[in-house]
């Protein structure tokens, strides 16, 4: 499968499951490019960007491991055009 980029965005309105959401991270980290995180305090939320660059069943899977965490919602935009 060819890679394609992707941005997945994250919003933890669970603080206690911030750790989880660095876990699953670092595990697939080998596909992640960039990472931009944002702590909006007077919200109570964390607001997390992801950019990966990965074949789109790795952004899925990644995706949905962190949507199924309480508290953290998720949201996935990808290329349309795979890497030339």
């Amino acid at each position: 499968m060819e890679n394609r980029i992707s941005v997945i965005s994250i919003i933890i309105e669970d603080t206690a499951q911030a750790a989880a959401v660095n876990d699953l991270l670092h595990e697939y980290g080998s596909y992640i490019v960039g990472r931009m995180g944002i702590p909006y305090r007077e919200r109570k939320v964390s607001i997390i960007c992801i950019v990966m660059d990965a074949p789109g069943s790795v952004t899925s899977a990644l995706s949905g491991k962190l949507g199924m965490l309480d508290g953290v919602s998720t949201k996935t935009v990808t290329t349309k055009a795979s890497e030339a």
